[in-house]
């Protein structure tokens, strides 16, 4: 069995962690304390790495707009009250430019290959 097999289960298991997360009225603390920005930016080049790995075959470009518009959504959801969260759009800015690079570091490496 191949490792690449798992890498869709792998990338919607992030996925659906990165939502949780975000969504969490109290999401804990990680080590180091990084800035919101720098989680974002965490998540999403993860995602992006994860999800480019899973689809090899599938367009960079539309993974980049679908990954914008799962941040887009976090964003939105973190607007309900009950969550005691916080929307910003500069947070969408962050996780869509870190899926860009990571989907255009993705991009030469399927040149190379």
């Amino acid at each position: 069995m191949s490792f690449s097999r798992y890498l869709p289960l792998l990338f919607w298991a992030a996925l659906a962690f990165a939502f949780i997360m975000a969504v969490l009225p109290m999401p804990p603390r990680l080590p180091g304390n990084p800035s919101d920005k720098i989680q974002h930016i965490l998540a999403f080049s993860v995602l992006a790495a994860l999800a480019a790995a899973a689809y090899p075959r599938a367009s960079l470009i539309r993974m980049g707009l679908w990954l914008s518009a799962f941040g887009a959504l976090i964003e939105v959801v973190q607007t309900i009250p009950a969550l005691n969260r916080d929307g910003d759009y500069v947070d969408w800015i962050a996780d869509t430019l870190a899926a860009a690079l990571f989907l255009g570091l993705a991009a030469l490496l399927r040149r190379r290959a």
